[in-house]
């Protein structure tokens, strides 16, 4: 029993020293990554605001869960789940690939998942839902291959509920983002190529094909009811592509599996030539195992897969790259997801962690613990201020007491809601000095008013609401009441103490009655409405959330009632 408990408390104990901070009281609020005490299921929620349901279905799972628990605690527990998983799943599936390795090697294939730029790079960006896909993806290779070898042990024709139940869980959990629905499914179609008795290919490919179709449905569906299908997504791809990080070609960024787009999300040591030392690391234990992954069938399509990972996206960032990125874009909109060439590095993470675990048995000649404590101490020391939450950047927050009021009066009527300044992005200074994500949308029940643009290198990447663009015009231009209830807007929040353009805007709201102010936040009250989406859609949209959410439910019972059994 103690060593089956080694590597998922080795992997618990690298997760407490990345997300130390976290465990104090507060709000995860960092760049993307908001939280709050309750989240609730406007149409935006469902993927129907009129924006691209980028948070699909992941807002749906928080106001659900945040009925019962707090939204902040719930963001923190699965962020932190997300780590565990990685490294937990690294050290199974090189246990599974690489018995001979033996906990050793798993010890580094775990630490290799967890404790490596990308990962840092991610927390500081706030993408704590992607952590949670990209810690899925070792589970879901090791699910598939099972099915291909027949059984847990490769003996047995015979696959066990088990690993479907696996299957079915890990790959429903990934798709808490679209973005982690995909990497799920690709990491599966993979390794359906390697060799085995088990679950013919073609089995196992359709009946893949079928979990991700559910698995995708909420944001696939929410695209094409919402209409933000054919809205042009092509602006702005170029400020997304993976960048080249000191010392280092954009190439080699990748391999190291950094290169994040946004230079002001990436930990201090990745900021000067320390970086070219923390690549030289990386890729030293990785290409150390890649000649006894060659010798394993079974493992070749995971190595292809991180080759491909790397290279892809250091393709997309460069100009025939970005033009032929554009093209597809432009073709078919729904493909502006590959944006943020950078994020597919995750798939590299199965292949790199079996390198790492099979570094090991090249390294013969040295006795895999002192091996294995070598590799672990030079990842970590490759990467130090990954620890305590990227030296105290991922840390908690706490909301001014005029949120919790100001989400008290838009509640008892909500309505939809306009917000100034008008950014996506705010700088508060209560929340540090990254800037957040307007956490308004995610407190309120009325659906809140915005047109996703970012501000990037002063550079304005346009999103795709366009209502919230009209109103926000109509708001700049210090238009009176009755410009403001034919827009359909309900209320209008004034959110103090973050730089924004408010134009002329300050001289309509004066003609406003004032619902609640504060220091920080102010409410006018115009009092129209808006049809939103229709009941049809919702019900549509809310039917394919509560299928994935089946998925994940269903996959996590039938996980635990099969190995109860066995």
């Amino acid at each position: 029993m103690t060593g089956r408990l080694a590597v998922p408390g080795y992997a618990l104990a690298l997760t407490a020293l990345v997300l130390g901070p976290l465990a104090a009281p507060g709000y995860l609020l960092l760049r993307d990554a908001v939280s709050t005490p309750r989240s609730w299921l406007p149409d935006s929620a469902l993927g129907l605001g009129g924006t691209a349901p980028r948070a699909v279905p992941q807002d749906f799972a928080l106001a659900a869960v945040s009925t019962l628990l707090d939204g902040g605690v719930v963001v923190k527990a699965l962020l932190a789940g997300a780590l565990l998983a990685a490294g937990w799943g690294a050290g199974r599936l090189a246990g599974l690939v690489l018995p001979e390795a033996g906990l050793p090697g798993q010890l580094v294939a775990a630490t290799l998942a967890i404790w490596n730029p990308y990962v840092a790079e991610r927390l500081l960006q706030g993408h704590w839902s992607l952590l949670l896909g990209y810690g899925c993806l070792p589970w879901v290779a090791a699910a598939v291959l099972r099915l291909r070898a027949g059984g847990p042990s490769g003996q047995s024709r015979r696959p066990k509920g088990a690993d479907w139940a696996a299957l079915v869980f890990f790959t429903a959990l990934a798709g808490l983002t679209p973005t982690g629905a995909i990497l799920a499914a690709i990491v599966a179609l993979v390794c359906v190529a390697a060799p085995g008795a088990g679950v013919t290919r073609p089995r196992c490919a359709a009946a893949l094909a079928g979990i991700a179709l559910l698995t995708a449905g909420p944001w696939l569906l929410a695209s094409a009811l919402g209409g933000t299908l054919g809205a042009p997504q092509s602006d702005g791809l170029s400020p997304f592509a993976a960048r080249a990080e000191p010392g280092l070609a954009t190439l080699g960024s990748l391999a190291g599996l950094g290169g994040i787009w946004n230079a002001e999300a990436v930990p201090p040591s990745r900021t000067t030539l320390v970086a070219v030392i923390g690549t030289v690391a990386v890729l030293a234990v990785v290409i150390a195992g890649v000649p006894q992954l060659i010798r394993r069938p079974v493992a070749v399509s995971l190595l292809v897969l991180s080759v491909v990972s790397v290279v892809f996206p250091a393709a997309m960032a460069t100009g025939p790259g970005l033009a032929a990125l554009r093209s597809v874009v432009e073709a078919v909109p729904g493909l502006a997801v590959l944006r943020d060439g950078q994020k597919w590095v995750a798939l590299a993470m199965p292949g790199y962690a079996l390198a790492g675990a099979g570094a090991i048995l090249t390294l013969s000649r040295v006795r895999p613990v002192l091996a294995a404590a070598a590799c672990c101490a030079a990842l970590i020391a490759a990467l130090p201020d990954l620890a305590w939450g990227v030296w105290g950047r991922v840390a908690p927050v706490h909301y001014p007491p005029g949120w919790a009021a100001v989400a008290a009066v838009v509640n008892a009527d909500p309505r939809p809601v306009a917000v100034l300044p008008a950014d996506t992005m705010r700088r508060f200074g209560w929340s540090g000095p990254a800037p957040v994500l307007d956490p308004l949308p995610r407190w309120l029940r009325a659906d809140v008013l915005f047109t996703g643009d970012l501000q990037i290198s002063g550079r304005t990447v346009t999103g795709e609401g366009g209502r919230a663009r009209a109103v926000q015009e109509i708001l700049l231009s210090g238009a009176d009441r009755q410009s403001l209830e034919r827009a359909g807007v309900g209320w209008v929040v004034l959110e103090s103490g973050t730089p924004g353009h408010l134009g002329d805007a300050l001289a309509g709201l004066r003609r406003l009655p004032v619902a609640y102010s504060d220091v920080d936040l102010t409410v006018y009250r115009v009092g129209a409405d808006s049809p939103g989406a229709s009941r049809g859609a919702r019900l549509a949209v809310l039917s394919a959330h509560l299928v994935w959410a089946g998925l994940v439910v269903g996959g996590a019972a039938a996980v635990l009632l099969t190995r109860r059994r066995s």
